[in-house]
């Protein structure tokens, strides 16, 4: 068994006073791969350096497989690590970078050999092993780090934004590897970006991370399809999502001079502001006006190859739509919108937290008044 634990872990550091994490929880699950993300400054790669201890909490346990390892030096927690910067050694081939820590083992050659020959080729390394880290490309840098961690058997992998040092296509190309690899692997990962779309394609789960604590945990489309407060809806999503203010009165959700039926769920905020929270992709577009669309005006056309990107007024609110590209849309073209009510999402003005369901159904079931005309 290889689960992580992480109780109450505490990290302060001395200027300012400022807690990097702060009273954090969270458990990995043997065999599962966790992403931890959020923007810089949140906390994140100190969890991490403190799972792996290069980091002493003030205060808070961590165990990995059922035992308390924080007191532990790094080199006894049974872990690997593949850091943000590739870390190889310039002056070694990459089957000597690879076997690194087989040597340190003193793993008898023929084990090394055979060893570093699977993780050759999981990586696709087979034909680069004579060679050194100049003679390399960046993203096969970064195959010979993951292949030096993940050649030692370690029973937990820790990742701390391995791709970060990539251009877009690598990136895009590796996460797709990466993923393959520890899936075949089956190793317990705890992987750290500040990447969305990296977070949402690799984790079993994600840890949405802000100021020092975990804002949401689940898995990922959960987790950005229903945010649990409007930080987690900003953030995951590009673009993030749109969060407009409206009024409940008499049964009715008033966007500014439009007005839409109120869920159940808002039976008992009459009179009183909500936030509605919308992905852009949720948002039907029309060039004509039909019944119970909203009206709404272009500003912005961005072509993205797959869809169009709109930004467009609604009242005094500015939000952003994804439309097809058969849609012709020019700036200041009137147009209307439709958003099914079970794509809306709604959260307290004053705490920003999500609104409670006031039952199973109202996530899955729009209203027949709200259902666009033919």
């Amino acid at each position: 068994m290889s689960a992580v634990t992480v109780q109450n872990l505490v990290k302060t550091y001395a200027s300012g006073g400022r807690r990097a994490t702060d009273d954090v929880s969270l458990e990995v699950a043997d065999g599962e791969f966790l992403v931890l993300v959020g923007p810089s400054g949140c906390g994140k790669t100190t969890l991490l350096r403190m799972v792996a201890g290069l980091e002493t909490p003030d205060s808070g346990r961590v165990s990995i497989g059922g035992r308390d390892v924080t007191d532990l030096p790094a080199r006894e927690r049974g872990l690997s690590m593949v850091f943000q910067s590739y870390a190889i050694f310039p002056h070694m081939r990459v089957r000597q970078n690879i076997g690194f820590g087989l040597t340190m083992r003193k793993v008898p050659r023929d084990e090394f050999d055979r060893r570093v020959a699977r993780a050759a080729e999981l990586l696709r390394l087979t034909d680069y092993l004579d060679r050194y880290p100049a003679q390399l490309s960046g993203g096969q840098r970064q195959r010979v780090a993951v292949a030096r961690a993940i050649v030692v058997d370690a029973a937990v992998l820790l990742m701390d934004e391995p791709l970060s040092n990539l251009d877009a296509l690598l990136r895009l190309q590796f996460r797709a590897e990466l993923k393959r690899i520890v899936s075949q692997l089956g190793t317990t990962t705890l992987y750290v970006t500040h990447d969305q779309a990296e977070a949402m394609s690799l984790g079993d789960r994600v840890a949405v991370m802000r100021d020092g604590r975990v804002a949401q945990l689940g898995p990922p489309l959960s987790v950005y399809d229903r945010p649990s407060d409007r930080f987690v809806g900003g953030f995951l999503g590009s673009p993030p999502m749109n969060f407009l203010t409206a009024r409940v009165r008499d049964g009715l959700l008033a966007i500014g001079d439009a007005s839409l039926p109120a869920p159940d769920q808002l039976s008992t905020w009459d009179g009183r502001d909500v936030v509605v929270g919308v992905r852009a992709e949720n948002i039907q577009v029309s060039a004509q006006a039909r019944p119970g669309w909203l009206p709404a005006r272009v500003e912005v056309v961005e072509p993205t190859g797959a869809a169009l990107l709109l930004t467009v007024r609604l009242g005094d609110e500015q939000l952003k739509v994804q439309a097809p590209t058969t849609f012709q849309a020019t700036p200041d073209q009137p147009l209307h919108l439709y958003a099914p009510q079970d794509s809306l999402r709604f959260y307290d003005p004053e705490t920003s937290l999500a609104l409670p369901l006031t039952s199973p159904s109202a996530a899955s079931s729009p209203s027949p008044v709200t259902s666009p005309s033919p």
